[in-house]
């Protein structure tokens, strides 16, 4: 992949790199060379949902070929890896996660690499005609970078200006990829031949290697970790370094000792625990923060909303009373300090009549030794006044003011916010009565098989099946009719198969629902004749010469009619077993449910009827129930009980 164009990148490089590897503190280079081979097998990916958990920790979905799906977590400064959960997500997405989702959400992923073996990981993502370069900062404090294909910064997670490089919006991103795996053998060998250190400490520190990985290079290649770098076998060095990289990207084992979380099992380190993914491994490894987060979250209480206006009340109260007090001790100083402020206010009042504020403020400068130019510690122009120690209180005086009037002003203020704090406590004293708050545990409706066709359940508890189209009337009949059911349609061309599974006195519900899903309804009639018949006298077999459609049958044989059936459907919700709406024939429907609207044939189109049965379900509930039901009350739930054409809700 292209680099940067700017090379300049500071790392911090101290001793403590001698302990590299993925402990609780963080992930080392290595184990992020790990990460990254694991996760480019797994291309193509694309990007799902974004997410941002805290001020350090993001999710990012990403979708697999053959439906695979997979959670990239990535805690900046910390850590990196694939896990099986996410932790609980703010309800209010942060601002910088929605920016990712904006620009990188439905973006397929081109690669993920990193920077050398520096602890810097890149997501390469094409969307439409544009790569992005979303980076992970492992090190220090941690940081996630947005930018553009030249690697312009769009913007980061925290906005850094250090000496040598900026992370803000609009400069390039810059690095250093350290990698001793690119030098040449020779370049390799003239890195060791030039330092004055052990081997060990060259390879920890100059190839980023931390200590436990250049004592396992050292220890494949049977040298002494503590020989000079200098003086041992670079060649045999090289070759440990790279069998070491080579496992690390493709013969991971990973594993969890005692001392860490290992990709590859080092010599001398005791196995706790294997792993079939260094993520699993690492996921097994960090703490989980979800829990935590819902434990802290069940922990707090929740508070009414008088609750919290009594709490701003009473923090206002207390505000009050500081600034009372704080007043009063002003006024007591000024008394005390009388003379000495009333000579500041005459010599201030004399000198601006003559020399401009700048001046003034110069000349008390330069005149520190005097008593009262001591005691002014600033000056404000704009009001002709000063500040005033005195007696270790900063005070405002106004040199155009007498002291008696400066005093004044202070007195007003012990006024206003004793008027403010009475006005509070008279507030605080008149009790709101908190409208009772409804604990509902609603079990919303399942999903079940019968929903995707009309249905309902008539009185005496017997299912009620009917078809949407012609496709699904011929599944009906295909598929779902048995032998015991009923076959019931409608006198008209054009409407729904209904299937009666099971036997039910209510024979005129089962009726009305045929009539009122036909084309009667679009038509604008208000009654229909409606006919059933048994499973065996329904065929899809033609007459020699006639044409059976889609969806349509030939009943043979005697049926049984009902003659001028009125047309209504009913809408309503039903809160027990389940919360959900239902329709269908108004006495099915007021047997089941509190609130419901009628409908009848009008002129009102399908999406606009099912928004006026909403809003008029509504006024029919309580404004606090009805908001609480917002998942199952809502216009495309009522849209499926809304008949085919125009309609009017049926006055009461």
């Amino acid at each position: 992949p292209a680099s940067p164009p700017a090379v300049l990148f500071f790392r911090y490089r101290a001793e403590c790199i001698l302990e590299f590897m993925a402990t609780l503190q963080g992930m080392s280079g290595v184990d992020l060379r790990a990460l990254v081979a694991e996760a480019a097998v797994r291309l193509p990916l694309w990007v799902g949902k974004i997410y941002q958990f805290d001020a350090k920790t993001l999710g990012i979905r990403l979708n697999g070929e053959d439906r695979a799906k997979y959670q990239l977590l990535v805690e900046t400064g910390r850590r990196a890896h694939f896990t099986a959960e996410f932790p609980v997500p703010p309800k209010n997405p942060p601002s910088f996660a929605m920016l990712l989702r904006k620009h990188l959400e439905g973006g397929k992923v081109l690669g993920i690499r990193q920077f050398g073996i520096e602890r810097t990981v890149c997501i390469d993502v094409g969307k439409r005609d544009t790569t992005y370069r979303l980076i992970f900062e492992l090190f220090d404090e941690g940081n996630a970078v947005l930018c553009d294909e030249g690697y312009t910064i769009v913007k980061p997670l925290w906005h850094h200006r250090f000496k040598t490089r900026e992370v803000v919006p609009g400069a390039v991103y810059t690095f250093d990829g350290t990698d001793c795996s690119t030098l040449s053998p020779d370049g390799f060998g003239a890195m060791l031949a030039g330092s004055d250190r052990d081997i060990v400490r060259t390879l920890a520190v100059g190839c980023m290697l931390g200590g436990a990985y250049a004592e396992e290079v050292c220890r494949m290649a049977d040298v002494d970790k503590s020989a000079a770098a200098a003086d041992v076998d670079a060649a045999a060095i090289r070759a440990s370094f790279d069998r070491l990289m080579a496992d690390v990207a493709g013969s991971r084992e990973p594993v969890i000792t005692g001392s860490g979380c290992w990709p590859v099992v080092l010599g001398g380190e005791v196995v706790r625990e294997r792993f079939a993914t260094f993520s699993e491994a690492l996921d097994a490894f960090y703490p989980k923060t979800a829990g935590e987060k819902e434990k802290a979250a069940a922990e707090k209480p929740r508070l009414s909303q008088d609750e919290v206006i009594r709490r701003r009340q009473a923090e206002a109260i207390k505000g009050f009373e500081k600034k009372i007090e704080t007043n009063g001790r002003v006024v007591e100083v000024l008394y005390e300090n009388y003379a000495p402020v009333a000579g500041i206010i005459a010599t201030l009042d004399a000198a601006s009549k003559n020399r401009s504020w700048q001046e003034i403020e110069q000349i008390l400068k330069g005149n520190r030794e005097n008593a009262a130019a001591k005691m002014i510690r600033a000056v404000h122009p704009a009001e002709a006044a000063v500040e005033v120690d005195l007696a270790g209180e900063r005070v405002k005086v106004y040199v155009h003011e007498t002291i008696e009037q400066n005093i004044g002003r202070y007195y007003d203020q012990i006024k206003k916010f004793k008027k403010k704090k009475a006005g509070a406590l008279a507030a605080m004293e008149r009790t709101v009565p908190e409208k009772p708050r409804r604990k509902q545990n609603l079990a919303l409706q399942k999903k079940r098989w019968y929903h995707r066709f009309r249905w309902f359940t008539t009185t005496d508890g017997v299912l009620v099946i009917g078809g949407r189209d012609a496709s699904q009337n011929e599944d009906l009949v295909k598929k779902y009719m048995e032998g015991k059911d009923l076959f019931v349609h409608a006198d008209v061309h054009g409407g729904s198969v209904v299937i009666v599974k099971g036997t039910t006195v209510h024979l005129d519900e089962v009726a009305q629902f045929a009539a009122s899903y036909s084309n009667a309804w679009k038509a604008g009639h208000f009654t229909a004749d409606v006919y059933a018949a048994r499973p065996d006298q329904v065929s899809k077999t033609p007459e020699s010469g006639e044409y059976v459609a889609r969806g349509a049958f030939i009943v043979r044989g005697e049926r049984q009619y009902f003659r001028n059936v009125p047309l209504g459907v009913a809408i309503g919700l039903a809160m027990e077993p389940e919360v959900a709406v239902i329709g269908g024939p108004s006495g099915a429907v007021a047997a089941r449910t509190g609130v419901r609207v009628e409908l009848r044939p009008g002129q009102f189109e399908p999406n606009d009827t099912a928004r006026k049965v909403v809003r008029a379900l509504r006024e029919k509930l309580p404004e606090d129930e009805w908001k609480g039901l917002k998942n199952a009350l809502n216009t495309e739930a009522v849209a499926a009980f809304v008949p085919p054409g125009g309609s009017d809700i049926a006055e009461p």
